[in-house]
């Protein structure tokens, strides 16, 4: 096998474990009444006083087109609202309303929960030994887009 051809099983294996767990995880959020982008944007704005497009965008990686699809559905849900920046009049800060942060607090600790249940068992030096490992391919992928 030539050094080209060796990283395939690698990105084949991060691939199909992403796969996995975007599945799993999907499914639990969508018995909650979410999609993944909307779970994504409640999840991060909870506990904060809101952030820019930009920022949620960045913090999510929803694309700016999604994004502000996304928002809006939440806000018709009454989950999210805009409001003035207070220093940057030409922009906006979402921020979960009351409502929001009612599901938040409803949907989050379930979601963690249901999550823990994969790991039942795991020592910690298992979770060390993944999070070395990710972090060092991901590293490599840093190193080629920079």
């Amino acid at each position: 096998m030539s050094q080209t051809a060796e990283f395939l099983p690698t990105i084949q294996a991060l691939v199909q474990c992403y796969q996995t767990f975007e599945a799993y995880s999907a499914a639990h959020i969508r018995e909650m009444g979410l999609t993944p982008p909307q779970f994504d944007i409640i999840a991060t704005l909870g506990n904060t006083s809101g952030m820019t497009a930009t920022e949620l965008g960045d913090r999510t990686l929803i694309t700016k087109g999604t994004l502000t699809g996304v928002v809006d559905r939440l806000a018709a849900r009454g989950w999210v609202e805009r409001v003035a920046h207070e220093s940057d009049g030409r922009s906006q800060i979402i921020r979960l309303t009351q409502s929001g942060e009612a599901l938040f607090a409803r949907v989050f600790p379930a979601h963690l929960a249901y999550m823990d249940a994969c790991f039942t068992g795991v020592p910690a030096a298992g979770h060390a030994r993944w999070q070395t490992a990710l972090r060092a391919l991901q590293q490599i992928f840093k190193k080629e887009t920079v």
